[in-house]
């Protein structure tokens, strides 16, 4: 079974029942002055050099708990003092821990613009990350039909937010192109075996059409790795667990940001 399944399916019957305690147009209402304080996570990504995408990430499945005793403040402050260009905040909460109070969080504690790292299968969680503060959504196209994945984009779109849209492979890369991907993510992690493999951004950057901003996901933690990302054009990296797991992280994060 791919790894993803279990997680998708959840989440699915998670926002259904979300739904039925706020009605979606309650939810819009609530949400729509949000994108007026919209953060510019695109442009922060673009600045000259290699951008550093930094993440607040509790457990995942491969790792189990990843940190204890650090609170969201301080790990966010570390960052931000570090040098990193935006922060990714892990949402999700039966697998990894996370929950849209993370982001709220995030929100009052850094000036940086905010990625809400979630399995986003619904128009309904694209209200739910502005509400709570996002700048940015993940859409990963392993999760997703060519259908909602356009649908969403769009919809992340309509209320400002930008969407990092993620692939595995070649297919995966043509549809997140055919949605009109703004920012696409690549990542390095197999969803069947978990395994990953830091050779699939290299071979999936030069496919990527012109003017599409380029992320860097898995499997990267030293600052020669980036040099050389950097030199393929790649122009931000999304690292969380190694940051998290430095016994210094304003340190780590500098290190890599110099």
């Amino acid at each position: 079974m791919n790894a993803l399944e279990p997680i998708i399916a959840a989440t699915r019957e998670e926002v259904t029942r979300r739904r039925s305690e706020v009605p979606f147009d309650r939810l819009r209402r609530a949400a729509e002055p949000h994108s007026a304080e919209l953060r510019p996570f695109v442009s922060a990504l673009r600045r000259p050099g290699m951008s550093l995408i930094a993440e607040h990430k509790r457990r995942s499945p491969s790792a189990g708990v990843i940190r204890e005793g650090v609170s969201l403040e301080d790990v966010v402050g570390a960052y931000e003092a570090g040098g990193a260009a935006a922060l990714s905040i892990l949402t999700e909460g039966p697998s990894f821990g996370g929950s849209l109070d993370d982001l709220r969080a995030a929100r009052a504690a850094t000036e940086l613009p905010l990625l809400c790292k979630d399995f986003v299968v619904d128009v309904y969680q694209v209200h739910e990350a502005l509400l709570a503060g996002a700048d940015a959504i993940l859409l990963i196209v392993a999760a997703l039909t060519p259908a909602e994945l356009t649908r969403l984009q769009e919809e992340a779109c309509s209320v400002g937010l930008a969407a990092l849209i993620e692939v595995h492979d070649e297919g995966e890369l043509r549809l997140a192109a055919a949605a009109g991907a703004e920012l696409i993510g690549i990542n390095n992690r197999d969803l069947t075996t978990l395994k990953v493999d830091t050779r699939r951004t290299f071979e999936l950057r030069a496919l990527v059409p012109e003017g599409v901003a380029v992320v860097a996901e898995s499997g990267f933690s030293r600052r020669s790795e980036l040099d050389e990302l950097e030199r393929a054009r790649v122009d931000a990296v999304l690292m969380g667990e190694a940051l998290m797991r430095s016994p210094d992280m304003e340190a780590a994060v500098r290190s890599l940001t110099r």
